[in-house]
């Protein structure tokens, strides 16, 4: 029986999940559709729109984890989305007192950004505690693939809000979402372990710890530098995707959205297909497929024109989101069940301090390249680093073996090993 059917926590949680990710997907087109349209704003200043949103992580991620692991996981969740909520309802209330700047856009995507690594931290630590181990791959399969439809539909919805109801006001339907997450996460009964917080070492110790777990084990570290170099890449061409549409190939803001939607449906197949996949070739084999061949995709991406040749970027984009999406679905459920239930949100903080703090600094990159070089030879720049990211996984023992390890200091493969010793020699 299925995990929505039987497991009425995990239904509300999966609820307020799938409904927030939707509203975020609507920003994520609003977001610089009122930079552009509205603030007349330059291709750099739009991207550093997107790199606002995921700086937390690079700044405060690692300290974080550590705090996240003293309290209790939920109360730190609701915190998050009742910020969120009050942050993205501001913005149609600056615009209609005529206050709205790119600077406030600016210092507002930096708020829910930390909003959003407060939430991510504590959630991914406390899934674990809501579903017996058993359904833990079940869970994240559905929690990825919902994700993924919801910001399938939230980027198609968010390119026709905007042009019904314009760009700012297209901000309260992302707010309205987070009332729902946080009426969700009040709602679950499931109480979980105590949280023993006396005697606890200084934070800057247990940051240390979580940093030592990442560096120190050869499956952790290959994971977490391939995520920190390819989201450098990925964050490169998002975060000039819709101004290289709009003034580049001229799109309008609803196709765009609708062009966005069906790209990003490919994570929809890949969430699905993740586990599939996995059962029939093994997990360290589908990691390599999802991760290294299909993201080979994004070159068609900077071929993109009007007419027929817009379809290069939906075909690109699909199969970059079968890749990361399914990708990702795998490697939740691998630190779920290989990191210790102790560390899991310092290894959290730890991994997404990389992963996700190479986001800012790709963003940055994607603008600066498209100021100085033009948005089509940025896009060639950053689409070609997706697919080159996947070597560090090739080049690694993923390669020698057919499953990741399910448990945490498993043994290196021997034929992996041989050839890294080989390399270093």
């Amino acid at each position: 029986m299925s995990l929505l059917v039987r497991h009425r926590d995990f239904r509300l949680l999966w609820t307020g999940e799938t409904v927030s990710r939707f509203g975020s997907a609507v920003s994520t087109v609003a977001l610089p559709l009122i930079a552009v349209s509205v603030l007349q704003a330059t291709t750099f200043e739009v991207g550093l729109l997107s790199a606002a949103a995921w700086l937390p992580w690079l700044v405060i991620g690692l300290p974080v984890g550590a705090w996240v692991d003293r309290l209790p996981r939920r109360p730190l969740m609701q915190l998050a989305s009742a910020a969120s909520l009050l942050l993205f309802a501001s913005i149609p209330l600056a615009a209609g007192a005529d206050l709205l700047t790119i600077q406030l856009l600016l210092a507002i995507a930096v708020l829910t950004g930390v909003a959003a690594m407060l939430f991510q931290t504590a959630y991914t630590a406390y899934l674990p505690t809501l579903l017996d181990p058993h359904d833990q791959a079940e869970g994240n399969a559905k929690l990825h693939g919902s994700a993924s439809a919801a910001q399938l539909a939230g980027v198609g919805c968010g390119g026709l809000i905007v042009q019904l109801t314009g760009a700012v006001n297209g901000m309260l339907v992302d707010a309205s979402t987070f009332l729902i997450a946080l009426l969700c996460l009040t709602l679950i009964r499931h109480r979980e372990p105590a949280v023993h917080t006396a005697n606890h070492p200084a934070l800057a110790k247990e940051v240390l710890a979580g940093l030592r777990l990442v560096a120190g084990d050869v499956w952790l570290r290959t994971l977490t530098i391939f995520g920190g170099v390819s989201n450098l890449a990925l964050m490169g061409y998002q975060s000039i995707i819709v101004v290289f549409l709009v003034r580049e190939v001229g799109v309008s803001a609803g196709v765009v959205g609708a062009m966005i939607a069906v790209a990003s449906s490919g994570g929809v197949a890949g969430a699905f297909a993740a586990r599939r996949v996995a059962a029939r070739v093994g997990t360290a084999r589908a990691t390599l497929l999802f991760e290294l061949i299909l993201p080979t995709a994004a070159l068609l991406i900077p071929l993109t024109s009007k007419g027929a040749g817009l379809t290069l970027y939906m075909v690109g984009g699909f199969c970059i989101g079968v890749g990361v999406v399914g990708g990702n679905t795998i490697k939740a459920t691998f630190h779920q069940s290989y990191c210790p239930p102790e560390l899991r949100g310092r290894l959290a903080a730890s991994a997404s301090f990389l992963n996700f703090g190479t986001i800012p600094l790709g963003a940055v990159l994607g603008g600066t390249l498209g100021e100085v070089l033009g948005l089509r030879t940025a896009l060639w720049i950053t689409t070609a680093g997706v697919p080159l990211a996947g070597l560090i996984l090739l080049f690694s023992p993923i390669r020698g073996t057919r499953d990741l390890p399910d448990h945490h200091g498993s043994a290196v493969p021997e034929v992996a090993a041989a050839s890294s010793r080989a390399r270093m020699d």
